[in-house]
C-alpha cells in the first residue's frame, strides 16, 4: 500500500471526528518493544518445545513467538497496531488492524510544537520516541524498517520539522 493510501486513511479518520487537519505522512507503528517480544517469545518457546522433540520445538517458536509479542504489547498500554499520521501541528495515532485497514478508535494526539522527537536506530526497527515537552510524558513506537510501513515517511516529517 502507498503511503499515499495510507495517509488517506488517516485522514478519513479525522474527517469522521470532524477535525479538519491535512495529513502529510502516515505509517504502521507498533509499541516499543514488539519486535523483541517476538525474538524473546520465539527463543523462549523453542527451547521449552524442544522437550517434545523437533515437532515441539517448531510449535513452540511459532507460540512463543506470538505470545511473546502480545506481552510486550500489553505491556506497552497500546494497541499492538497503529496508523500514525503527521500534519503541520499535530501527530495522530489511532489503532488499526493492518496497514491496509481504516482506522479505528483514537490513541494520541499531540500538539507538534511542544513535542520532542528521538529517534534511535535498531537493526531491523526505528524507535521514535514522542516526547511531551511539557509534561516529559513519552509515546514509544517502533516502525519496522520494510519501506510497505512508510515508517520512514513519518520519521522524516518529524525529523525536518516539514509543515
Amino acid at each position: 500500500m502507498s503511503g499515499e493510501k495510507m495517509a488517506g486513511l488517516v485522514q478519513d479518520a479525522l474527517a469522521a471526528r470532524g477535525i479538519a487537519d491535512q495529513v502529510l505522512a502516515a505509517g504502521q507503528f507498533n509499541p516499543r518493544g514488539h519486535t523483541g517480544g517476538l525474538f524473546a517469545g520465539s527463543l523462549a518457546g523453542g527451547e521449552a518445545g524442544t522437550l517434545l522433540g523437533q515437532a515441539g520445538e517448531a510449535v513452540g517458536v511459532g507460540a512463543g513467538s506470538v505470545a511473546g509479542m502480545q506481552a510486550a504489547d500489553a505491556r506497552s498500554g497500546l494497541p499492538a497496531s497503529m496508523l500514525v499520521g503527521v500534519s503541520a501541528t499535530t501527530v495522530y495515532g489511532f489503532a488499526a488492524a493492518t496497514r491496509h485497514s481504516a482506522p479505528t478508535s483514537p490513541v494520541f494526539q499531540i500538539p507538534r510544537a511542544r513535542l520532542t522527537v528521538k529517534v534511535h536506530q535498531r537493526v531491523n526497527v526505528r524507535v521514535p520516541e514522542l516526547i511531551d515537552a511539557s509534561s516529559g510524558s513519552r509515546i514509544e513506537l517502533e516502525g519496522n524498517r520494510l519501506p510497505v510501513t512508510h515508517t520512514k515517511d513519518v520519521i522524516h516529517v518529524l525529523d525536518s520539522g516539514e509543515s
